[in-house]
């Protein structure tokens, strides 16, 4: 199973290298839609919708959505950061769900987390890209950011792995994979502030917020795949599941670093 996540995400990194260094820019962020709603077909099972036509429509839900709140932010970088709050709102609320109820929840909340979920992850890879010469070193810079909390919690919860992070939600996960996690991040985060030298008691804590942010993302469709009794999102990707296997810390890492880079005047 290791060596097929292994291979699986090299396979993935030279996917995305081509998507952000070949392709034009319109191609790129389109390929970003086109994992948004590859996610968006999974997701639609969290909700219930069993048959192709159904989640087709829960696909067409969320790109248009998407398209909305492009629409919606390009009108100014005060409607951006409108949109990003509400964003991060939600995800304060999901915390709070995996805190105080994790077994409460329907297929309706599942339908709605998953549309709040992914619109706003496609417009904050769009954004980030579109932002300049370095629109897309921040795109990677923080798909590394979420990896390396991804794989330090990984390998330090197989090696020192004890207390339960969220037994209820993710019985694997646990706070020594979380501290494992937040550690190997923290080290690419101190290596993005050299690279990019933004003001290091903005940018650090910034990268905090991202990697906690990732850790709701991935137990609140950790939440969403035990209430519709699956063990993983799809079989798409050897190793890994599905789509939103690999993207789910992604849907709040990336609006959270978005918002931030908003507010350091890097994304206008």
């Amino acid at each position: 199973m290791l060596w097929q996540r292994i291979v699986t995400a090299l396979l993935l990194a030279a996917v995305l290298a081509v998507v952000l260094l070949v392709l034009p820019p319109g191609l790129a962020v389109a390929a970003f839609a086109v994992l948004v709603l590859a996610g968006a077909w999974e997701w639609a099972a969290f909700a219930g919708l069993g048959t192709a036509p159904a989640r087709l429509a829960y696909v067409a839900l969320v790109g248009v959505v998407a398209a909305g709140l492009w629409i919606l932010g390009s009108s100014g970088i005060g409607a951006l950061t409108g949109i990003l709050w509400v964003v991060l709102a939600w995800w304060v609320v999901a915390f709070l769900w995996l805190a105080l109820a994790p077994g409460r929840g329907n297929r309706v909340l599942a339908g709605l987390g998953g549309v709040l979920a992914l619109a706003p992850l496609w417009l904050g890879l769009a954004r980030l890209y579109g932002s300049g010469e370095l629109g897309y070193e921040l795109v990677i810079f923080v798909l590394l950011l979420v990896a390396a909390a991804d794989v330090g919690a990984y390998f330090a919860g197989r090696r020192f792995g004890r207390r339960k992070l969220a037994p209820r939600v993710s019985p694997n996960k646990t706070w020594e994979g979380f501290l494992g996690g937040l550690v190997a991040a923290g080290a690419v985060a101190v290596a993005g502030n050299a690279w990019f030298g933004l003001p290091p008691a903005a940018f650090l804590p910034l990268c905090v917020a991202a990697i906690l942010a990732s850790v709701v993302g991935d137990l609140t469709e950790s939440l969403f795949k035990r209430q519709a009794g699956l063990k993983d999102s799809g079989r798409l990707l050897p190793g890994h599941g599905g789509v939103l296997d690999r993207i789910d810390s992604l849907c709040a890492a990336v609006p959270v670093f978005t918002l931030g880079m908003a507010w350091l005047g890097v994304v206008s």
